[in-house]
């Protein structure tokens, strides 16, 4: 039985990382929400800035817009692996840090329209002095990870007086800081998990990573959605944009199958593989969210609202899913393969990314993906033992 304190708070000890059925709870589902619309709104500008042909710039906005998001949702589900315990505070405290991510989401357009940093910052920092409140209380309880929790505290801390600091300085300096403090965002958790790791559940964070990807997959499928929707209203590009919807749906569900296809919890049995994992990633996420930007440039293509050049305009879409295949067979699934489909995934992405060459690349897209996933289904993956998490 768990002991409740006077004040209905459970003691915030490090989770049983073996814990038997752990799963997500409804509190981090309801969490991944506000994350829909993060990721929705900065797909969006991503998609404006291409289609404009602002194309350096947008992606550099981009990459340093996700990162916030991606970070937030990250450090939020790792700490939720080891400390969650769902009582009253717990629950404020992350509702407290969603409604930093609607800031966060409401500063998005300024960035990429008038290069304000302002109202993201103010919203990414709420989110992550909510965390230092989060592991302050989990250090009362720690034990023999409580260096590493007062670690995570103080360093969140430091970091968020600096990003508020770095808003009086001129944007054109303001995007190299950011790369700056992304970097000591990054080292933070190295530095504290070497003082006094804590614990993590295999199963648990692979279905929480799992879980995120589907939301930026659910992306795509909108996106395939509105191609119909515009279809419906220019007859003229009727069959090209119907064609787009249907290969866009078989691309989509084919870097599902890719995805979920390596048992992931095998490929974090250690700190340095947990950290790849989880670093790694931003690229596999970001890829998928910059998928469903393409398919938005891609309508413009056919429709003719964009000054991108067709190729161009491929190419909108053919890097993001290279990135993410190769992404994906980078971390989990080149460890739990044979040969031939070590050789046929990133084979297959690099032909994709080939596409735009060819007079009808999307169609081939669908084609290659179609087959890295044949491949998989004929090649199961490797058999090996799922380790436990090696800690401290």
């Amino acid at each position: 039985m768990t002991t409740m304190t006077r004040s209905r708070l459970i003691p915030m000890r490090p989770r049983d990382p073996h814990e038997p059925g752990r799963v997500a709870s409804s509190l981090e589902l309801f969490f991944d929400l506000v994350f829909v619309v993060a990721v929705s709104v900065a797909a969006s500008q991503l998609h404006h800035a291409l289609s404009e042909k602002h194309i350096v710039s947008g992606i550099g906005w981009y990459a340093m817009v996700f990162f916030t998001i991606w970070w937030a949702w990250m450090n939020f589900t790792w700490f939720a692996t080891s400390f969650a315990t769902d009582d009253w505070l717990y629950r404020v405290l992350t509702i407290l840090q969603m409604s930093g991510v609607l800031v966060l989401a409401a500063g998005i357009e300024p960035v990429f329209v008038d290069h304000d940093f302002t109202v993201s910052v103010i919203g990414y920092v709420v989110m992550r002095i909510a965390m230092v409140a989060q592991w302050l209380r989990a250090s009362r309880s720690a034990g023999s990870a409580r260096r590493a929790t007062q670690i995570y505290a103080g360093g969140i801390a430091a970091i968020q007086v600096v990003w508020v600091l770095l808003l009086l300085v001129p944007a054109g300096i303001f995007k190299y800081g950011v790369v700056v403090f992304a970097i000591a965002e990054l080292a933070l958790p190295v530095v504290a998990e070497r003082r006094g790791t804590t614990p993590w559940h295999p199963h648990h964070i692979t279905e929480r990573y799992g879980l995120f990807t589907l939301i930026l997959l659910g992306e795509s499928l909108l996106a395939s959605a509105n191609a119909i929707i515009e279809a419906v209203h220019d007859h003229e590009s009727l069959g090209p944009l119907i064609s787009l919807s249907v290969l866009t749906l078989v691309v989509t569900a084919a870097m599902w199958w890719i995805y979920f296809w390596p048992p992931h919890h095998t490929t974090i049995t250690s700190l340095a593989r947990s950290l790849r994992y989880g670093y790694l990633h931003y690229f596999v996420f970001a890829a998928a969210g910059a998928f469903s930007a393409g398919i938005e440039v891609e309508i413009d293509s056919i429709t003719h609202h964009t000054e991108l050049s067709e190729v161009a305009a491929s190419y909108t879409v053919t890097v993001p899913i290279a990135i993410f295949v190769l992404g994906i067979w980078w971390i989990a699934i080149r460890d739990n393969a044979d040969r031939t489909v070590n050789i046929v995934v990133p084979l297959g992405a690099v032909l994709v990314l080939l596409d735009p060459l060819i007079p009808i690349p999307f169609a081939l897209t669908a084609v290659f993906m179609a087959l890295i996933v044949a491949t998989l289904v004929v090649h199961p993956p490797v058999q090996r033992s799922a380790g436990v998490p090696e800690l401290g």
